[in-house]
């Protein structure tokens, strides 16, 4: 009994792990760039609250177009005050009434125009937040990723001026070299050190700020992909996303909104010369007798005010003055939105064919010749051909020529993601492909 007992326990818990396994393979997957997007659109807090703002605001168009609500009055009217007799004087009454305010025709249509407009604003205002949010994700994750590549490079060059080191020492002790080629060695190394502790400075800190975008703990630990897309893709040219952007930009249909809500405020101050009406209908009941006997008729009651617009000049006047500069500050506010989209897409494109110009020279020409002086130079100092510094100063050369590689094809991916937020529409052609683990 005790060894089927122990039996059961041990292939519980083999299939307990089993199942876990799916799940920490899963949480080990490596964080692509549209995952990372994915992840910060859905847990993003801000993006939440713009969201909810934009659900709050849809809520008020029918509130401020609809009717107000009527009232009804119970009054108690002209009763003696020395016996309160509901019989004892002709005029008394108790009586019943409903009012209603009939604002002006055109003012309640345009109310509800204006906070339609508003509510639309506000919706495109979250499509602008969620471009915004994709396009910091993705600048966060090629930083990283840049990073991540630079680090690597510091680590194979150590490796690389350790051995140099080594050779520099053998030679030193067999008199075949000299010291100073030893102190250069030890004093690069350092130098890599330095500066491995500010890229992994650097690391921490896009680390912490992707998990930020990505709405999670910023102690969480990213895996990235160890390889990316080194192809940057062709694209148009700043004609063709500017007409793009006029279509589908959020923030510029926003501010169209915006300008139309003003025009409608403005209609509706110009409306305010007109009164309102406010009409009322009551029913007094009248108790007791008229002289002859006869019972006291009751008494029906009609009323219907208007507001006179009297101060015209120091309110209706002003009103109108007020919305028109409004407008005319919504019409500014667009066109200086065009200009900053305008000047947006021009310098993504600039840094765009900048970095895509630069990656095919390191990778085509740079860093293949800089690999085959280093080599080339690495034999001749066996021999003696060469000296100790130009052996490390190729080193570094091809050290600093990779670093700059990778920066720049992660600032051409970043480029990318930020004309794809100026354009306000996913690109052709620019899909990130990853694939291998960090």
């Amino acid at each position: 009994m005790i060894v089927t007992l122990n039996n059961f326990l041990r292939a519980g818990l083999i299939s307990v792990l089993l199942l876990a396994l799916p799940a920490r393979a899963a949480s080990d997957a490596p964080l692509l760039p549209e995952d990372a997007v994915a992840l910060a659109l859905a847990h993003s807090p801000a993006l939440a609250a713009r969201q909810s703002r934009a659900d709050a605001m849809a809520a008020v168009p029918s509130q401020v177009g609809t009717m107000p609500d009527p009232t009804l009055s119970l009054n108690a009217i002209n009763f003696p005050t020395d016996t309160f007799s509901s019989s004892q004087e002709a005029m008394t009454q108790q009586q019943i009434g409903i009012g209603l305010t009939l604002p002006f025709p055109g003012k309640l249509d345009l109310r509800e125009q204006a906070a339609d407009n508003e509510a639309q604003a506000a919706g495109q205002d979250v499509a602008e937040q969620r471009l915004m949010l994709a396009r910091n994700v993705r600048s966060a994750w090629w930083n990283l990723f840049y990073l991540g590549r630079a680090l690597d490079i510091v680590s194979r060059n150590q490796a690389l001026l350790r051995q140099l080191n080594t050779i520099a020492e053998t030679r030193y002790r067999t008199g075949q070299g000299m010291q100073s080629d030893v102190l250069l060695a030890q004093v690069e190394l350092s130098k890599l050190l330095d500066r491995e502790l500010a890229l992994n400075t650097a690391r921490h800190h896009q680390t912490v700020r992707l998990n930020a975008l990505l709405g999670r703990a910023v102690a969480t630990p990213v895996n990235l992909p160890r390889e990316a897309a080194t192809e940057l893709p062709p694209i148009e040219d700043a004609a063709t996303f500017l007409k793009l952007a006029q279509a589908n930009r959020p923030l510029l249909a926003s501010r169209r909104k915006l300008v139309e809500a003003a025009e409608a405020r403005r209609g509706l101050a110009e409306k305010d010369y007109y009164p309102d009406f406010k009409l009322g209908m009551a029913y007094g009941f009248r108790n007791g007798n008229n002289l002859d006997g006869s019972s006291r008729a009751d008494f029906a009651t009609v009323t219907l005010g208007i507001n006179l617009p009297l101060f015209a000049g120091s309110r209706q006047d002003k009103a109108v003055a007020q919305r028109h500069a409004e407008r005319q500050q919504q019409e500014y506010e667009l066109q200086d939105s065009q200009l900053q989209v305008g000047a947006q897409i021009e310098q993504a494109l600039a840094e765009y064919h900048s970095a895509h110009n630069q990656t095919a020279l390191f990778k085509t020409g740079l860093i293949p010749q800089a690999q085959q002086s280093v080599s080339a130079m690495r034999a001749a100092y066996q021999v003696n051909k060469v000296d100790f510094l130009n052996l490390v100063r190729a080193q570094i050369t091809l050290y600093n020529y990779e670093t700059q590689y990778w920066k720049a094809l992660s600032g051409g991916w970043q480029a990318l993601a930020n004309l794809q937020a100026a354009v306000g529409v996913p690109l052709p052609a620019t899909k990130e492909n990853m694939h291998e683990t960090q």
